[in-house]
C-alpha cells in the first residue's frame, strides 16, 4: 500500500490563501528523528513553487550558547547545561527574528552548529516572508499539570532531579515565555511517533548519518532528557494540533 507523505498531507490541509498577518507561521512538532527537517524542506520547495517567499526555522537554531547554559546550570539546575528542553532556547531572539521576517529587509536567520554545541553562522533571507515553517521537537507543547511532575519518569530524573527542580523549571518555561512564542503559530502540525522507544532508535540513526560525536550509548542517555515532554506530547499533542499525522516505525505517514 502506498501512503501519501507527511508533506503531501500538510500541503493539502493548508489554506489556499494565507492572507492576514504576515508572515503566516506553520508549526511542525515531532519527536527527535521523526523527519521534521525533511518535511520542512519539501514543503518549502512547494511554497516557492506557488510563488511564496518561505523561510524555514528550527527551534534547535535558537539554542543558547554554552556560556549561557552554563550559567543556568550554576544558578538553576545542572541539567540545564544540556541543550534541548524549554529554558535552553533564546525565545527573545526567536520573537525578533519573526518580527524581522515581516519586513522588507534582509534577515539573518540563526543556525546552530550541533557538532560544536554552539551557535553557527547565520543565513541571510530576503524578506518579507509570506510563510515561515517553524519546526521543532516541542513546538506547540503545553505544560503538564503540577500533579504530573511529582514522580520521576526515568532514572535521569530519579538520580539527578530528585526534588523536581529541573522538571518544574522546564514546565514553567512552557507555561510562560514558550506559550507566548507558540501563540504566533497559525497552523500546527504534529508528527506522531509510535512510541518513545522508536524515537531513541531514530535519534541514534540520525547521529550516525550526521557523523555526530556521540556513541549510541551517549545518544540513549541524551534523549532521556527529552523523555518526559516527548511522552506528554505523544499522549496529548494531537489535541493541540490543527493536523496530526501518525507515523509508523519507518517514519511513513499512516493517517
Amino acid at each position: 500500500m502506498t501512503y501519501p507523505t507527511a508533506a503531501d498531507l500538510i500541503a493539502a490541509a493548508l489554506p489556499d490563501r494565507m492572507d492576514g498577518r504576515k508572515p503566516f507561521i506553520l508549526g511542525i512538532c515531532g519527536a527527535q528523528g521523526s523527519g521534521k527537517s525533511t518535511v520542512a524542506m519539501v514543503l518549502a520547495e512547494r511554497m516557492h513553487a506557488r510563488g511564496l517567499r518561505c523561510a524555514v526555522l528550527s527551534l534547535d537554531d535558537f539554542y543558547l550558547d554554552g556560556a549561557r547554559r552554563q550559567r543556568l546550570a550554576e544558578t538553576v539546575h545542572p541539567l540545564l547545561r544540556t541543550r534541548g528542553v524549554p529554558g535552553t532556547h533564546d525565545v527573545a531572539l526567536w520573537a525578533r527574528t519573526i518580527e524581522a521576517l515581516g519586513r522588507e529587509d534582509t534577515v539573518m536567520l540563526p543556525r546552530f552548529d550541533k557538532k560544536r554545541d554552539e551557535p553557527g553562522d547565520p543565513e541571510g533571507f530576503a524578506g518579507p516572508a509570506d510563510i515561515v515553517i517553524f519546526e521543532g521537537w516541542c513546538v506547540g507543547a503545553r505544560p503538564e499539570p503540577e500533579s504530573a511532575l511529582a514522580e520521576p519518569v526515568n532514572a535521569l530524573e530519579h538520580e539527578r532531579d530528585a526534588d523536581g527542580t529541573w522538571r518544574r523549571y522546564v514546565n514553567d518555561q512552557l507555561g510562560g515565555p514558550y506559550a507566548s512564542l507558540f501563540r504566533w503559530i497559525d497552523f500546527l502540525v504534529t508528527l506522531k511517533a509510535p512510541g518513545f522507544d522508536v524515537v531513541t532508535g531514530w535519534r541514534i540513526e540520525q547521529e550516525r548519518k550526521a557523523g555526530g560525536p556521540m556513541a549510541d550509548a551517549e545518544v540513549r542517555g541524551f534523549v532521556e532528557h527529552y523523555r518526559r515532554l516527548t511522552e506528554h506530547l505523544l499522549r496529548h499533542g494531537d489535541t493541540w494540533a490543527d493536523l496530526t499525522i501518525r507515523l509508523d516505525s519507518k517514519r511513513r505517514a499512516i493517517g
